[in-house]
């Protein structure tokens, strides 16, 4: 379901129970479209998020923890001015539209009392926020300026007078009364979601969907549907995440009509709980995206230049096996020297290396014969000296590439608060520039911590740093490390001597899940005490070499996420 008027109907109301007459303690601009404030209210803090992004804009409470940006932005800096300490009023929604006003209240410096409403319009690419002085309707600043030259039918900039998005002309469906609901419904013939869209405010595809699902069932009871529908929505509220033929769905209650055989249906308490759940992995690799899209660049172009040093370094090794070729040329051009024509692109010499068969000596005629024959002892002699490294060249540049391979799978499930401890690693290795000093030092990021289905306490890696720690100082010699068979992902720690069976195989969902093949089936991954592991000297972060290893093929899930703490 999309984020249509109906679902910020409900969000509105729950809301309007959670926060209001609540005080604003800090505000928070972690990304260039969303704002976090910290609201205590009913005798907690409250953390509200509001999301402008082009695709994942909404309004709700959350439990997500956010990296805010060490220099503010001009747009918190402003809130910060006129909202910290200001109490919230009310919260409204226009009509039944994405449109939410937030009225605060606040003593300015002279003690007057000041009337400010934060405004969210939740309109895909089109979303904003920003905050209009009640009194005098103007605008203070917005998230996003948008100037007369971007939308002549609006501006949106500090200064300008507010101008509300174009009203629509259809019914409200939840104050809207039933005579006129029920003679619309009457009125249709053909039942298609864009029919109740464009006679009904605030349905989306899913909505208008079951509603149709409903009438159509009974046609002879249109109303009692319809009034049946919005009285589940608003006093039996349900908040269900829905995954069916592999697409993923949030919603107020359980829609019948996105449900076939083997969808499952999650509920959660809260519709702010619920959307925690559906946007927590969409909106964190859009940020990682976002936020890494340097790193990521930086590890693929590396990649593909240690792929290159390696073909090339296989090739050398393969001509080096001909090097005794070259010296034999060279030779046969030496003592035959005689019988070579100045100036020929080849010559036919007699190969006494075998059994004088003729052997076709390809030449350079712009070189004398004697410059020919060194040529080819200066063939024989590079590869002679080549080969004394090549091998450890080769191995050298495995290494490395395993190496960026496993950062890169790291960078497809890190969270934004993992992305400075990847690029310190990267800034350690010499594979990124140091850039100018931070203010201060962020924390490092801690690994991640589970529960088995027997409570056995299992821990993840996000990256190589956290997985060397785990590895070489957390863990005990006797607990069980896990890890996918030759494929880049996270070092998992079994807290235990003797885990179970099940256990195990919760813990080898995870390293399956955090690696490289989290999309496949059928995973090999390891497992070993961690007594049987060892780091060779001058190895890569995350880098380890183990014997005595079992292996279990598992199909990782999203399901086994469930097992955090």
């Amino acid at each position: 379901m999309s984020f249509d008027g109906v679902f910020t109907h409900l969000m509105v109301s729950e809301l309007n129970n959670l926060l209001i007459n609540g005080r604003v303690n800090k505000i928070h601009q972690p990304y260039e479209n969303e704002v976090v404030f910290v609201i205590r209210s009913q005798g907690k803090n409250h953390k509200l998020l509001l999301s402008a992004h082009p695709t994942y804009a909404r309004v709700q409470c959350t439990t997500m923890t956010y990296q805010n940006p060490d220099t503010p932005p001009n747009f918190l800096m402003m809130l910060r001015k006129y909202l910290e300490g200001a109490i919230l009023a009310r919260i409204d929604q226009i009509d039944n539209d994405r449109v939410i006003h937030f009225h605060f209240s606040r003593r300015d410096e002279l003690g007057d009392l000041q009337s400010l409403v934060l405004i969210v319009e939740l309109m895909g690419r089109h979303s904003t926020i920003l905050l209009m002085n009640n009194a005098t309707g103007k605008i203070v600043d917005t998230i996003k300026h948008i100037g007369h030259a971007q939308n002549t039918y609006r501006t949106l900039l500090p200064g300008a007078v507010y101008i509300a998005p174009p009203k629509q002309t259809t019914l409200n469906p939840f104050t809207a009364a039933d005579t006129k609901i029920f003679d619309v419904l009457s009125r249709i013939d053909d039942w298609q979601p864009k029919t109740l869209q464009q006679q009904f405010q605030g349905l989306g595809r899913d909505t208008a969907d079951e509603l149709i699902q409903r009438i159509t069932a009974n046609p002879n009871d249109k109303l009692r549907q319809w009034t049946q529908f919005f009285t589940a929505v608003t006093d039996q509220l349900q908040p269900s995440y829905i995954e069916t033929n592999g697409k993923e769905f949030f919603t107020p209650i359980p829609y019948h009509s996105l449900l076939t055989e083997g969808s499952q249906i999650t509920n959660f308490a809260s519709l702010s709980a619920l959307l925690d759940h559906f946007y927590h992995d969409k909106a964190e690799r859009d940020r990682v995206k976002q936020q890494g899209g340097e790193l990521l660049k930086k590890i693929e172009n590396e990649l593909k230049r240690n792929q290159t040093k390696l073909q090339k370094r296989q090739q050398t090794l393969r001509d080096s096996e001909n090097a005794e070729a070259f010296r034999q040329k060279g030779e046969l051009l030496t003592t035959f020297m005689a019988q070579v024509p100045r100036g020929a692109h080849s010559v036919t010499l007699e190969n006494y290396y075998e059994e004088n068969r003729p052997l076709i000596i390809d030449l350079d005629p712009a070189l004398t014969p004697n410059q020919n024959a060194q040529k080819y002892f200066q063939r024989y002699q590079k590869l002679k000296n080549a080969v004394k490294l090549i091998h450890q060249q080769i191995a050298e540049t495995k290494e490395e590439i395993d190496y960026l391979a496993s950062v890169l799978a790291q960078l497809e499930i890190a969270s934004p608060l993992d992305l400075a401890t990847i690029r310190e690693e990267l800034v350690v290795q010499g594979y990124v520039k140091n850039r100018s000093k931070q203010r201060k030092k962020a924390a490092p990021s801690q690994p991640e911590r589970y529960l088995s289905s027997d409570g056995t306490e299992i821990l993840v890696g996000k990256n190589n740093l956290q997985n060397d720690q785990l590895t070489l100082k957390t863990a005990r010699k006797t607990d069980y490390w896990l890890h996918t068979k030759d494929i880049p992902g996270s070092h998992v720690i079994v807290r235990s001597d003797d885990p179970s069976e099940a256990t195990l195989l919760e813990a080898a969902e995870l390293a399956a899940y955090f690696s490289k093949y989290r999309q496949s089936a059928q995973v090999p991954v390891d497992y070993v005490q961690v007594k049987h592991i060892r780091k060779p000297n001058g190895a890569k972060p995350g880098f380890v070499i183990y014997e005595n290893q079992k292996t279990l093929y598992v199909t990782p899930s999203e399901s086994i996420l469930q097992l955090r703490q």
